[in-house]
């Protein structure tokens, strides 16, 4: 016969059981529930992103990303950098009037920066807009402000960026005290504009 604080033992072991099953079930099917309504969320801002940078188009394709040519073209050069989709933009007629390209960048000061930008068939960006960014408040969270609005319309194989006093129209002015953050997103859109060059020249990436 057992003992009563065997007897008590299995009794919490049961109930510790009944109540795991019953906890697992209401999570899966919370998880189930919330599923496509977070889908439907993120594709939603999908298209606001898209809509943001390459305001005149009247759609964009499905993702069109290669892989394989986006590892060889960014390399050791944009390590850290990544291009994590490639659309094409359409007008009402379908004709291609550019791209738009999420960029990656895990070397933001407070982890991963996630920006799209829309490049025009002749290299020319649109806007960029960031959708993910958790930068030092004051600092860089202010690239929205600071640094984005600086390409917007400009045109440049890549971009250098300088401290103050940008002259030339390849330079970026960094934002004061946020030098990494500057940085990463610099980095960022030179490694989309070399991924535009290989896809619209045929995967030639280096001349």
């Amino acid at each position: 016969m057992l003992k009563p604080e065997f007897k008590e033992l299995i009794k919490n072991t049961a109930i510790m059981l009944v109540i795991t099953l019953i906890a697992g079930g209401i999570l899966g099917t919370v998880n189930e529930m919330t599923k496509g309504p977070i889908a439907i969320m993120e594709e939603k801002n999908r298209k606001e992103a898209n809509a943001r940078v390459f305001v005149n188009a009247d759609s964009f394709s499905d993702d069109i990303l290669n892989k394989d040519l986006m590892n060889e073209c960014l390399g050791e050069e944009f390590s850290g950098v990544y291009i994590t989709e490639a659309l094409e933009a359409y007008d009402s007629e379908k004709n291609i009037l550019g791209y738009v390209f999420e960029v990656t960048s895990k070397e933001g000061y407070g982890g991963d920066i996630v920006f799209r930008i829309g490049l025009q068939n002749d290299g020319t960006t649109n806007a960029i807009y960031i959708t993910e960014i958790s930068e030092t408040a004051g600092l860089g969270m202010k690239a929205p402000e600071v640094i984005v609005p600086q390409f917007v319309e400009r045109s440049a194989d890549s971009y250098e960026l300088v401290k103050s006093g940008a002259v030339l129209d390849t330079q970026i002015n960094a934002i004061s005290g946020a030098t990494i953050t500057s940085k990463a997103i610099v980095k960022g859109v030179n490694a989309s504009l070399a991924y535009f060059k290989a896809i619209t020249e045929g995967g030639v990436v280096n001349e």
